[in-house]
């Protein structure tokens, strides 16, 4: 089907009072993961390519991007690219071109006056391109190997009221919240914080987004879109179950040489955490199993 836009699906979510799931994809085997897990789901779901991602593929973002936009076209749900973390105005001003229709621009990093003047510049730009854009403020940390913030360090979390001057002054159409999730966690131990949540969906009138959800368990999770989350990204979780996968496989059959059958093993591997994180964010009961097919 045609590619869907992020800004419709969060839309969508946000006014069932659900999420979105939107899962960074580094592979083709992720991309085909995403796609075979939402379409298990019946759900919509976001594919992401990060600027990390970019760099990883010798910093041209083409290639994947072509591969997402194949996938999505070709899938029996609704699916969209958003480029995700993306620090660099080069990068950001190739997502129209490149079947992007959403962008988060990260400047999260930046003392806040400096934070709000790039990301305002970001999003006239998008919008002059018809691009929805995500920002950020505080700071989810994890990201490139730093550590994350201890809950109590200044900007660790997201203000209420600095949130709402933020979102008014840049003109984004979603905001990453900082709320206790934080990027590449292995375990999922994160405790959000409720009470912050509740506060900053109260004030803002945007859709709020929650990185780092691949450390957060599958109640909090739930308890965050209910709470007003309406896009949960996840990156760590789907790695978490390639890696598992591959390493089981490969034990196995330690003379085992042939690529497509341990990235099969953990493309599939892929598939069901998708399925299974987009059932807890979209807050649906699992479909009926399908009959199983026909043997020759």
């Amino acid at each position: 089907m045609p590619l869907a836009t992020t800004g419709d699906l969060v839309g969508r979510a946000t006014a069932a009072r659900s999420a979105v799931a939107a899962f960074n994809v580094i592979t083709l085997e992720h991309i085909e993961a995403v796609v075979a897990g939402a379409e298990s789901a019946r759900m919509p779901v976001v594919l992401q390519v990060s600027e990390n991602a970019v760099k990883y593929r010798y910093g041209r973002l083409l290639p994947l991007a072509r591969a997402a936009v194949a996938a999505a076209e070709g899938a029996a749900v609704p699916v969209a690219l958003h480029l995700d973390h993306v620090q660099g105005d080069g990068l950001l001003r190739q997502a129209p071109d490149a079947g992007f229709s959403s962008v988060m621009y990260d400047a999260a990093r930046l003392p806040y006056a400096d934070n709000l003047a790039a990301t305002r510049a970001a999003a006239d730009w998008a919008h002059a391109q018809g691009l929805w854009i995500e920002a950020e403020l505080g700071e989810v940390g994890g990201k490139n190997g730093a550590p994350p913030l201890d809950a109590h360090a200044p900007g660790a979390r997201t203000d209420p009221a600095e949130a709402r001057a933020f979102v008014a002054d840049s003109g984004v159409d979603a905001l990453a919240v900082a709320v206790g999730s934080s990027h590449a966690m292995t375990t999922r131990t994160a405790a959000l914080d409720h009470d912050l949540l509740k506060a900053l969906s109260g004030t803002l009138d945007v859709p709020l987004v929650l990185h780092g959800s691949s450390g957060v368990p599958d109640d909090e999770l739930a308890a965050a879109v209910a709470g007003g989350i309406a896009k949960v990204n996840v990156g760590t979780a789907l790695n978490i179950a390639m890696t598992g996968a591959i390493r089981e496989h490969l034990a196995a059959r330690p003379d085992a040489v042939d690529s497509r059958d341990y990235l099969t093993a953990g493309r599939e591997a892929m598939a069901r955490t998708v399925t299974a994180l987009i059932q807890v964010v979209a807050r649906t009961a699992p479909p009926p199993a399908a009959a199983p097919a026909a043997t020759a």
